[in-house]
């Protein structure tokens, strides 16, 4: 029987059908390793298996009831112990960290927040001494702590002692990034900031709670900048954690240009990303503009020119009550613009407990009330330099001339009207330079009558009583001859009185660069007579060199004695 038309067609197409099959899979081949995993996959998902698959799983045990780990073994992890050392090997093991944190910390030249552990090398080898040492004890008390332990046990200890903390360090690093990126800070030894000596004397005081004068004599850098607003920007995330901050900005630098301000400004800006937002005030823009963005914004740091803040003040545009910390920068400049009056007119405007940061470039005489104005308690003294004109600034230099016969009286003239008309004299410590002689008992007789308490040599660790008379505190006093100048601390001394002038100009020098280290009201007084004409022409040359007023009696004693010779 013929096969029909449709009978062929069918046939037909079935071939080509299976044609195109063959064609696709021909396209489509895969290896034999690949076709056997895609096979064993559809086998698991079906829930057959080979015999050879299922003797691949282990049965459940006690220590995995549940099969979790398909009879695989736990990896077993190294525990590293820390090795306890010997009394006798304790210090150069010591030794043997510092210098090996000096090394990593000089070919760091980035520093990140990896680095934290370097921040303990404040002096560079003392502090870093210290922080191996308390490592070491330590690992005393726990040996068995991996080194990751340790490391954040380090890192916590360092936010409890009286190093850095890592907000801090960070703040350092952001601006120390910056300015490098931007060729601003370029540091010829290529230390990182937080290894700076300066900052790690500010530190101190900043710790300390005291207020600052600062007597490199100029202005302020770009290191000593970055240490300050990193230090406030500490100060602000600690009160941020106790609770919500005040309105007004927490830091106010005043500056005596636009420049000034502008410098810095590009110190504070890198900070931005931390959250401390900082305005600079200055009239270089228009006050209209510089209200509506104190309005608009809270700033932490406030950069301005004292005539431009007075500006705001009376407009009461801007309120500083809250304002904890004060940063006067560059008394010179201050001094040649006629601003005085108006810096302590913003002093007065914040309050008394607010901290106080003074950069003293100007010795002269005139500059010490407004430095007494500004920095009213007890002060921290911070210098790059050791140089007499440094150490001895805002000591007010006192020379009398007199006649041989007048010295005592003027010596107890000179008390009488620095402490006489004074309630309260107790916090006073007044010490008298006073020769060998004998005729000194009359000194010392005429002060007690006036109703001052006498120390004598080895008995100045007793001073601190004051008597009263009328009503009135009497500070004590302390006598002491020349040999004994280099055995006592002259550092508590606000007043010292020379009333013979029988040591050598070293020893005044040793005086005035020692005395009167915690407070800016430091007076010396000496006399002098015909009979010390010798020294001074030394004496002059020490008065011009800080600053100090000369009498025209003592210039002309040094040119007569000048032309005797």
């Amino acid at each position: 029987m013929a096969k029909g038309d449709d009978a062929v067609r069918k046939k037909l197409n079935k071939a080509n059908r299976k044609k195109l099959r063959k064609d696709d899979r021909s396209s489509s081949t895969v290896t034999a390793r690949v076709a056997s995993i895609i096979a064993a996959k559809k086998r698991r998902q079906s829930g057959k298996r080979r015999k050879c698959q299922g003797m691949c799983f282990s049965l459940p045990t006690l220590d995995d009831p549940f099969n979790d780990r398909n009879g695989r073994k736990d990896f077993e992890t190294k525990v590293t112990k820390k090795v306890m050392l010997p009394h006798r090997d304790e210090s150069e093991f010591l030794k043997e960290k510092c210098r090996e944190i000096i090394r990593k910390n000089e070919k760091a030249k980035n520093p990140g927040l990896k680095n934290l552990k370097v921040t303990s090398l404040k002096n560079e080898q003392k502090k870093s001494l210290a922080s191996v040492s308390s490592a070491v004890q330590r690992s005393r008390i726990d040996s068995v702590r991996t080194k990751t332990q340790l490391s954040g046990n380090q890192e916590q200890a360092c936010e409890n002692s009286d190093c850095p903390s890592k907000y801090l360090i960070r703040c350092l690093n952001e601006i120390e990034n910056s300015l490098r990126c931007d060729g601003t800070y370029n540091n010829e030894e290529d230390k990182p900031l937080f290894v700076s000596t300066w900052g790690v004397e500010f530190w101190k005081c900043y710790s300390a709670g005291k207020d600052t004068l600062e007597t490199s004599g100029a202005s302020s850098t770009i290191e000593q900048i970055a240490w300050i607003v990193s230090s406030a920007a500490d100060s602000i995330s600690r009160k941020d954690e106790e609770g919500p901050s005040a309105t007004s900005p927490f830091l106010l630098f005043l500056v005596a240009s636009q420049e000034k301000a502008t410098k810095v400004r590009s110190v504070c800006k890198p900070l931005k990303v931390l959250g401390i937002h900082t305005v600079s005030i200055h009239p270089g823009a228009s006050l209209d503009h510089q209200i509506q963005g104190l309005k608009s914004s809270e700033p932490e740091f406030m950069i301005s020119t004292p005539e431009r803040l007075l500006e705001l003040l009376s407009l009461k545009a801007i309120d500083l009550s809250g304002v904890s910390w004060l940063v006067v920068d560059g008394l010179q400049s201050f001094h040649e613009n006629g601003y005085f009056d108006k810096v302590n007119s913003i002093r007065n405007s914040i309050s008394r407990k607010t901290r106080t940061i003074v950069f003293d470039d100007c010795f002269r005489r005139a500059c010490v009330p407004v430095v007494q104005s500004l920095l009213t308690g007890s002060v921290h003294r911070l210098s790059l330099h050791d140089s007499v004109t440094s150490q001895s600034a805002c000591i007010i230099q006192s020379v009398n001339m007199v006649s041989l016969n007048d010295k005592q009286s003027k010596a107890v003239q000179i008390l009488e009207r620095a402490y006489g008309n004074q309630p309260c004299a107790q916090a006073s410590k007044v010490l008298y330079v006073v020769g060998k002689d004998s005729k000194y008992h009359k000194l010392v007789a005429a002060l007690k009558l006036k109703g001052y308490s006498i120390s004598f040599g080895s008995a100045l660790s007793e001073v601190g009583n004051s008597g009263e008379v009328k009503g009135k505190m009497r500070p004590s006093v302390s006598m002491i001859d020349t040999d004994q100048i280099d055995t006592i601390k002259l550092d508590e001394f606000e007043c010292v009185v020379i009333p013979d002038f029988t040591l050598s100009i070293d020893s005044y020098v040793q005086i005035l660069t020692n005395m009167a280290r915690y407070t800016v009201n430091g007076v010396l007084h000496s006399f002098f007579t015909t009979e010390d004409a010798k020294l001074a022409g030394p004496l002059i040359k020490i008065l011009e060199q800080c600053g100090q007023s000369v009498p025209e009696a003592l210039r002309k004693m040094s040119s007569s004695s000048a032309m005797e010779q």
